[in-house]
């Protein structure tokens, strides 16, 4: 079973800058993609921004320019920068993890219980 924990949320002006912080424990033998997403209320869960194994991005046209996604491998983290936010950007923000514990096996997501960001106009 893989852990996920999350920090670095909280409330922001905009224009504000925040980072989001994930780490990823227990049993991984190995991690592919690495993401974010977010609901706010009454919408759908989006996908932010993803990192492959290889640090290949690919983020939300809304977040383009603004948002930096990256990754440590020996540390299993996964980080996100979010510069000049909007109030748009306020949601609930969810770490993800595509691991697996053992070579033959498939690869899994595993979510984080997700951090609350707020900008305020």
């Amino acid at each position: 079973q893989v852990q996920l924990v999350e920090s670095g949320g909280g409330l922001v002006q905009a224009g504000g800058s925040l980072r989001l912080s994930c780490a990823a424990s227990g049993n991984i033998f190995s991690i592919n993609t690495m993401g974010w997403y977010r609901q706010a209320p009454g919408k759908q869960r989006e996908l932010v921004a993803s990192i492959t194994v290889s640090s290949s991005t690919a983020y939300a046209d809304s977040v383009k320019g603004r948002f930096t996604i990256s990754r440590d491998n020996a540390k299993n983290t996964v980080d996100l920068q979010m510069n000049s936010l909007k109030p748009e950007d306020t949601a609930v923000y969810y770490c993800a993890v595509d691991s697996k514990s053992v070579i033959w096996d498939n690869y899994r997501t595993s979510w984080g219980l997700g951090t609350q960001v707020t900008v305020s106009s």
